[in-house]
């Protein structure tokens, strides 16, 4: 039978992480597990390519080799197989964070993470959990086409027992992801791989600023977590709210700044479960909604956020609540901007709330 993860005492969080140093996104992931590799040995990672290569986008380069075999290695292309071995190792008492190369990828994997880890503590009546953490790389903005761009985070919020966290910054991607680990429970983090390298605006003809040469990208060198559940404003704002995660919150902020709204934009971070604290405190003090991703329209997460806000604010909105999303097609890779929300399509949504 597993064990919960023993909290930190106040020696521990006494003097959290004071060192900080620039990191790009696939760095801070890096560090939050070579860190969680280093502090609990039930801490496992493994995955297609992610051991002597250090995965597709080098996420767990040398970990491995500093490690060890037994802590970080390869699988075969089997997600549903890796999945239910992660799930198994869990419930014995490790704590695996498994990769799956690509979002889309994921779904062979999907019936073992809804029908199994997701409901083990339940059926168990509390006598097992799943302490397991799955990484995923998700999104477009890369040209990747229509199997390797896809947003599935909504299939995921819709079931009971899983946490979904998607992080906009290397500071969040280390936090959230130790966090996640962790916890005791399902944790799926989707990383958009847009933002793997630099923030991205949303405008394909501006050159990548790196991670690097952000101001106020500092990320702490040791352990230190960011709170699953819990949002944060990314731009102060009175005059809308913003709500939306991962690449579209950048998108978000320079939409404004480029129509001249003073929007606030909020970065839920984690999906589930979602902070209705803040999006209600935003919403209720600006009056007005921009819902931002880039899933799918048609039951994406936007149109539960939407449904939450007008329960929560209804008496507060001055205009109907707007959603920018992808469009109900597979992503098109020849028509990679038409799909993907940019300034121009969250600018008219701004200027159309203002103005209703």
């Amino acid at each position: 039978m597993n064990k919960p993860i023993a909290k930190p005492t106040a020696a521990d969080t006494a003097d959290i992480a004071p060192e900080t140093t620039k990191m790009n996104m696939i760095q801070a992931i890096n560090s939050a597990m070579d860190v969680m590799l280093g502090r609990d040995p039930n801490v496992l990672v493994f995955g297609e390519d992610v051991g002597y290569f250090g995965g597709v986008f080098r996420a767990t380069e040398g970990l491995q080799k500093k490690h060890g075999l037994n802590r970080c290695f390869d699988t075969p292309i089997a997600e549903a197989g890796l999945i239910g071995t992660a799930i198994g190792m869990a419930a014995y008492g490790m704590r695996p964070c498994v990769e799956i190369q690509f979002a889309d990828y994921i779904y062979p994997g999907y019936d073992q993470i809804v029908s199994e880890a997701a409901r083990l503590r339940y059926r168990s009546a509390g006598d097992f959990w799943c302490p397991m953490t799955i990484r995923t790389p998700y999104g477009g903005g890369i040209f990747g086409g229509q199997t390797h761009s896809q947003s599935p985070e909504a299939l995921f919020t819709h079931v009971a027992g899983i946490k979904t966290v998607i992080p906009s910054t290397p500071y969040d991607a280390k936090g959230l992801l130790i966090a996640a680990i962790e916890d005791d429970d399902p944790v799926v983090i989707f990383e958009p791989k847009r933002l793997y390298n630099g923030p991205f605006d949303g405008d394909p003809d501006t050159p990548v600023t790196p991670w690097q040469k952000i101001d106020d990208n500092n990320v702490p060198v040791g352990h230190y977590t960011v709170p699953l559940g819990k949002a944060r404003i990314a731009r102060e704002g009175s005059e809308v709210t913003v709500l939306a995660y991962g690449t579209m919150v950048h998108v978000a902020v320079a939409a404004a700044e480029q129509v001249g709204v003073d929007a606030e934009v909020v970065d839920l971070r984690t999906l589930s479960p979602v902070d209705i604290d803040a999006i209600s405190a935003s919403v209720k003090k600006t009056g007005r909604c921009v819902i931002v991703h880039e899933a799918t329209r048609t039951s994406g997460f936007g149109a539960e956020l939407s449904a939450l806000v007008q329960e929560a604010c209804f008496y507060h909105l001055e205009s109907p609540i707007e959603r920018v999303t992808g469009w109900d097609t597979p992503y098109p890779h020849a028509f990679e901007w038409e799909y993907f929300p940019g300034q121009k399509r969250v600018g008219a949504a701004l200027k159309r709330v203002m103005e209703a």
